[in-house]
């Protein structure tokens, strides 16, 4: 594939997807709040926690928020600060996302992240926003090892996908690189229902890419290359060496898991 100029990127801007999933949302119905980035984990709400480290980070200037009302977030932070603004979410996911970008309210490069990514650190940050600019890239990607999720949390439950010698686990971080990232978010509406289903994901590419994954030759890197054929641009997957990057908060044993995780970190910082 022919390389592409690399976009500017010593500035970031930020999207967190916070929207609600409705009444019936597991981990806000167990918790007694409307929406699941409100649920606190280790005394904060989870909204809160993301928007904090995005907003010490020095790379990401500006901040935008995907949900239904303002009024949540000021629930979670209190008055806005100048650099975070609110759009109003979308029936999905990628739908919300989909809108922002076509919305251009965001100059790219642009972090897409989730409000229930509450083990974030600056270190992932810094991580991954130096590996999405090693190669010329529309998408990156952020996968993390079995090898190294499981090495540090045997007990934790995460959706594998493996690919030939591989099985890598997704980590809610995506660098939407170029406009033409926007091609991905568009076919990620199309597939979104089975973002936990690896065979019917593989299927969505096209026959050849199912019957190699189903052989156990679809490696990693092929994968991405014939999934950029796919979409139309340039996809590349940024390996994560921290097995927190891919713990999120889904359910309960999540919240109690990254509880654990944080008053470890708040002891080795005292």
């Amino acid at each position: 594939m022919k390389a592409r100029p690399r976009p500017v990127t010593g500035q970031w801007t930020a999207l967190v997807l916070a929207a609600g999933r409705g009444p019936d949302d597991p981990m806000a119905r167990a918790f007694g709040v409307s929406h699941k980035c409100l649920v606190e984990v280790g005394g904060m709400p989870m909204l809160a926690r993301v928007l904090a480290t995005l907003r010490a980070h020095p790379a990401i200037t500006r901040i935008a928020v995907s949900i239904e009302d303002q009024a949540l977030v000021e629930q979670a932070i209190g008055p806005l600060p100048d650099e975070v603004f609110v759009i109003p979410s979308k029936s999905s996911a990628a739908t919300s996302a989909a809108a922002v970008l076509e919305s251009a309210a965001l100059e790219h490069p642009v972090l897409l992240t989730t409000a229930d990514h509450v083990l974030l650190q600056p270190a992932m940050l810094d991580h991954f926003f130096a590996q999405s600019t090693v190669f010329p890239a529309d998408l990156t990607v952020a996968l993390a090892r079995a090898e190294t999720i499981l090495a540090a949390y045997p007990d934790t439950r995460r959706t594998f996908l493996r690919f030939g010698p591989d099985r890598v686990s997704g980590c809610n971080l995506f660098g939407l690189m170029t406009p033409r990232a926007l091609q991905a978010i568009t076919f990620w509406q199309a597939v979104e229902r089975n973002r936990k289903r690896p065979w019917r994901l593989v299927a969505a590419f096209g026959a050849a890419p199912l019957i190699r994954y189903g052989l156990g030759r679809l490696d990693l890197e092929t994968a991405f290359r014939l999934g950029s054929q796919r979409l139309g641009l340039a996809a590349r997957a940024v390996i994560m060496p921290f097995a927190e990057a891919a713990i999120d908060v889904d359910k309960p044993d999540d919240k109690a898991l990254c509880e654990v995780i944080l008053q470890a970190r708040s002891g080795a910082v005292d």
